[in-house]
């Protein structure tokens, strides 16, 4: 009888940013694992684009993949929230097993004496207040046992910020102060935070042409004791690690190749 690699089989699985990025990565690794998964984005186009990447990867993965549009930035976020669950559990007759938050948004960093309250607000609606709320109704579709689990994300600027990022750096702590409450409000289900170190995503495409980018991959890389920098892949591990171990709850996982020692 197989103990380990089929601990997410069948399972039902919500990824919130799950067309990019770590959050593609954790919804590619759920179906490779027998999950059947489903993927939110602001935009459809990323979900039709995101569902096809899957099925020609996984060809047997057939309607184990779907997607529905979720605005965590939009001023009718709970209802979206709301409706997203709906979809996810066939209007909560197929109850979701575990849900991931990876969803994000751009963001300009500030200097602390120009930052202002709407700024400071903005930035923290879909890091913190999406995962929040996404939380209030996550009960409700969910199967309630600590085989469940409602993984939120941080990042390691949390503990060692660089400069100008007063504005926004409350709101990653917070996200893992709030993990913690999460986790004794919504026992038995399994609460945790995975905080990656620098990522090497499709984002980095926005740095410049390849010359620029293959520099910065550099710099990254020498700020770490592994000499590397992390890949979507090994990101989706550490969810992966929260979903499959039964046993952790009010954790931060932290994957950041020793950053945080240098």
């Amino acid at each position: 009888m197989l103990k380990y690699i089929n601990k997410l089989q069948d399972k039902r699985v919500l990824v919130l940013g799950g067309t990019s990025g770590i959050g593609f990565c954790v919804a590619e690794a759920c179906v490779e694992h027998g999950a059947r998964v489903i993927v939110a984005s602001s935009r459809q186009t990323n979900i039709d684009k995101t569902i096809q990447r899957i099925q020609t990867s996984y060809p047997e993965a057939g309607d184990r993949i779907s997607g529905k549009t979720c605005d965590l930035s939009g001023d009718d976020m709970e209802d979206q929230i709301k409706s997203l669950y709906d979809f996810a559990t066939d209007n909560n007759t197929n109850k979701l097993d575990h849900v991931v938050n990876t969803a994000g948004d751009s963001f300009k960093l500030v200097k602390l004496a120009d930052a202002t309250y709407e700024d400071a607000m903005k930035m923290g609606k879909v890091r913190y207040f999406g995962g929040l709320f996404l939380a209030k109704h996550a009960s409700t579709y969910m199967n309630v046992s600590a085989e469940s689990s409602f993984t939120n994300t941080s990042g390691v600027n949390s503990e060692k910020p660089g400069e100008n990022f007063s504005a926004i750096i409350g709101f990653a702590t917070a996200k893992e102060g709030m993990t913690r409450g999460l986790a004794k409000d919504m026992k038995p289900i399994r609460v945790n935070c995975v905080s990656p170190g620098a990522v090497q995503t499709e984002l980095f495409s926005q740095f410049g042409d390849e010359a620029t980018v293959k520099s910065i991959v550099e710099k990254f890389k020498a700020l770490t004791l592994t000499g590397t920098i992390g890949t979507p892949e090994n990101l989706a591990e550490s969810y992966l690690y929260c979903m499959k171990n039964y046993f952790v709850t009010g954790r931060t996982l932290q994957a950041e190749g020793g950053y945080l020692l240098i």
